[in-house]
């Protein structure tokens, strides 16, 4: 404590710790917590989950906001922002012992002077560490004060990714610890949550303490029966060991109780909504009009196999007795649109308002102006207005003026199209696209602008048959399983990260023939995931790697919506070549003109979310390229991601992942696009899943009211979920 590079600080309204830091520099560079006094005090008062998390002591205003920026707003959903990873910390290895391509900690010491240099605003630290078997070659951006940290021939724990390149052993960004420091952390498993610029792990483990100290637990939902036959512990266990477990196996099995309780009240609330919709007649149904005939025989192209049976499909049901709850399934380009098209061409051809929602302003825009340039080449009867949350006042005034009146019959937005506000004239068919975005009561909502409506949702998920069964349970499906025939084959490479400078001079080389580039990183920030690229980083790396000509932009879904909106919308119109970003892109964005993808840590991804992203390249008439960076060097990895170079067919490789993704992938990136579980996946735990489908199945047969004593609590329950919480689905 006497080093006069760091100081004391104590945070208000803590007592109980005080953290040692440096007084300069963009973060803490060491970090050291001394419990002072035993178990801190709440408030005399319990608390349920309900309550604000500003309830807990030492949540502060200021604090509860960066929670709120996580929708962390209760205690309910505190204990519900499960750990995104843990630590354990391992033995330190010496040099001679560390293998490339996995995270190690290494004893060595600081070898020679650290040399410093800028490369245009990055600032680049190198220097080599040796313990007596080898040595090192160490690398840090824009971590200046690392030269006033380290001193030479002193002993550190370095931890990061070891990598091999050019027959050197190189670290780039490890974290620095004392000897003693590490000591104190080897062997425990510790909590790593996701976080926000501000918010430290530290506060939420903090958080996450008090409230399961003093939370007022309410009995267990899950039914008694069920429990006892999968040995599954209870609730109030699962959830403490999945913040702060004991080993291993008990953090798995709380995982797995978790899982389970989420597809189980999914299911359970999905087959009821079934059994609902099945009940519904159709409140317009439509006769086949000559317009739908016209319209496919004037396309410049023709509908493949896969698409002409969908149509079918839907015709049937727009003309049936029954509402039609369709989901029309398939690849990224496989030609789901022109369906969705066709099907509010007939439903405006028999004198009824169309609605289609779609996740984003800007797919929104994209679907407004491709009806519209339908309509103007092709004379058909289509009125669209456009209604998103950034028009202003008075255009939202006169879009809903145009709705009500039913001069508007389609009406093609976002969320703003289930406002209050928002009131229909003859709604008869509402299209969701990329409707995993959406919940199930969303499209309800939307749904209910309008009596006995049809919906369609569509999806380029591609998930299979066996698990789209289960999780598409109140809907048909129809899967368009073809692409069409003029499309080029993306070309494919998985490589590891010695390529990365080949890469950038191939972008750089795709940028000068007039094509855009998309780089793909896991995370967001630096620090939210040990070893892995962040967007915000990688940003400035790339800027500083490629000419200043070539402009480079980042996007993630941290940025405020009118943000993102304007960095797409400036991408589409040609005005950025390179955009680095994180999985945001999933949906949103057509641009014909993007030629390549690199996909850094790609080995951290699911197969079906990597082919998924490709889809964003390879909309053109140019050739298209993937490029998968191995960051772990793993020969495992490289062999799974090779199933993406021996095809690009979505389904093929959704059933490949679903077989090679094992226990061992627990903390990979989430697969983005999928339901919003919060901590099961439905690859992942596809036998969990259909074991939840299966319980749901015999509770709902055997007590479809759930009103027998056994199920008492899971009815109340589930009447509390369903009237609070947005069920998402696929």
């Amino acid at each position: 404590m006497e080093d006069s590079r760091f100081t004391i600080i104590l945070f208000r309204r803590n007592k109980g710790s005080c953290v040692k830091r440096r007084r300069t520099g963009s973060r803490p560079f060491f970090l050291s917590i001394f419990e002072i006094s035993g178990k801190e005090e709440m408030d005399a008062k319990t608390i349920d989950e309900r309550t604000d998390i500003i309830q807990i002591k030492g949540v502060g205003e200021k604090t509860a906001r960066l929670f709120y920026k996580l929708n962390v707003k209760n205690i309910g959903e505190l204990l519900q922002n499960y750990p995104r990873d843990y630590e354990m910390f391992s033995a330190p290895l010496s040099v001679s012992d560390v293998v490339p391509g996995e995270l190690c900690a290494v004893r060595a010491c600081l070898a020679g002077n650290i040399a410093s240099k800028k490369v245009r605003n990055l600032t680049v630290a190198n220097f080599v560490i040796k313990d007596g078997t080898g040595q090192i070659f160490m690398t840090y951006f824009n971590m200046p004060y690392v030269k006033n940290i380290l001193k030479k021939g002193s002993f550190y724990i370095f931890r990061g990714i070891l990598q091999e390149k050019n027959g050197k052993l190189v670290m780039e960004q490890a974290k620095i610890y004392r000897p003693e420091e590490y000591a104190r952390l080897t062997g425990v498993l510790q909590p790593k949550y996701p976080l926000t610029a501000g918010l430290t792990n530290h506060m939420v483990t903090k958080a996450v303490k008090q409230a399961l100290a003093f939370l007022d637990w309410k009995e267990d939902p899950l039914p008694a029966w069920i429990r006892e036959e999968q040995r599954f512990m209870t609730y109030r266990q699962a959830v403490e060991a999945i913040h702060f477990p004991a080993d291993y196996e008990t953090m798995l099995a709380a995982r797995k109780r978790l899982a389970f309780d989420e597809f189980f009240l999914f299911l359970i609330a999905l087959r009821k909504c079934k059994d609902h919709n099945e009940e519904m007649k159709s409140g317009y149904p439509m006769i086949e009009t000559a317009q739908t005939g016209r319209l496919i025989e004037s396309l410049p192209y023709s509908l493949t196999a896969a698409q002409l049976r969908t149509w079918e499909e839907i015709k049937k049901d727009l003309t049936g007795n029954k509402v039609m709850n369709r989901l029309v399934q398939g690849d990224v380009g496989s030609g789901k649109t022109i369906l969705a098209f066709l099907a509010l061409l007939m439903c405006v051809s028999n004198g009824c308002q169309g609605a289609m929602m779609a996740p984003t302003e800007v797919l929104a825009l994209q679907h407004y102006e491709a009806m519209k340039e339908l309509t103007d080449k092709y004379r058909l009867p289509f009125c669209p207005v456009l209604l998103t949350g950034s028009m202003t006042t008075k255009e939202k005034r006169e879009a809903y003026e145009e709705i009500k009146s039913g001069r508007a019959n389609v009406v093609i937005g976002t969320h703003a199209l289930i406002q209050e506000k928002a009131e229909y004239k003859n709604l008869a068919l509402v299209v969701t696209d990329e409707q995993h975005r959406f919940g199930v009561r969303q499209r309800e909502r939307l749904a209910g602008k309008g009596e006995g409506v049809h919906v369609m949702v569509m999806s380029a998920t591609p998930i299979p048959r066996t698990l789209a069964l289960i999780l598409y349970g109140d809907l048909d499906i129809s899967i368009v399983d073809e692409l069409p025939a003029n499309r080029l084959p993306i070309k494919n490479c998985v490589v590891g990260t010695e390529y990365r400078d080949k890469a950038y001079r191939f972008i750089e080389k795709e940028v000068r023939m007039g094509h855009q580039v998309y780089v793909i990183c896991p995370m967001v920030e630096e620090g939210e995931m040990e070893g892995v690229e962040n967007a915000v980083s990688y940003t400035e790396k790339l800027k500083s790697a490629l000419p200043a000509e070539i402009q480079v932009a980042c996007l993630h879904g941290k940025m405020r919506p009118a943000d993102k909106n304007k960095i797409m919308e400036e991408y589409g119109a040609r005005n950025i070549d390179v955009l680095v970003s994180t999985t945001v892109i999933e949906v949103g964005i057509n641009v014909p003109n993007a030629t390549v993808m690199m996909v850094e840590n790609a080995e951290r991804f699911g197969l079906a979310q990597l082919h998924q992203l490709r889809g964003r390249v390879g909309r053109g008439e140019s050739q298209s390229y993937c490029i998968f960076i191995n960051g772990s060097g793993k020969k495992e990895s490289f062999d799974r991601l090779e199933i993406l170079n021996r095809s690009n067919d979505g389904f093929y490789i959704a059933e490949e992942d679903l077989k090679m993704r094992g226990p061992g992938d627990l903390f990979g990136i989430r697969q983005s696009g999928l339901m919003d579980f919060k901590i099961g996946d439905i690859y992942q735990d596809a036998d969990l899943l259909k074991m939840a489908g299966e319980y749901a199945g015999r509770v709902l047969a055997e007590d479809e009211g759930l009103e027998k004593p056994e199920h008492a609590l899971l009815g109340k329950y589930m009447e509390n979920l369903w009237n609070s919480i947005d069920f998402r689905t696929i």
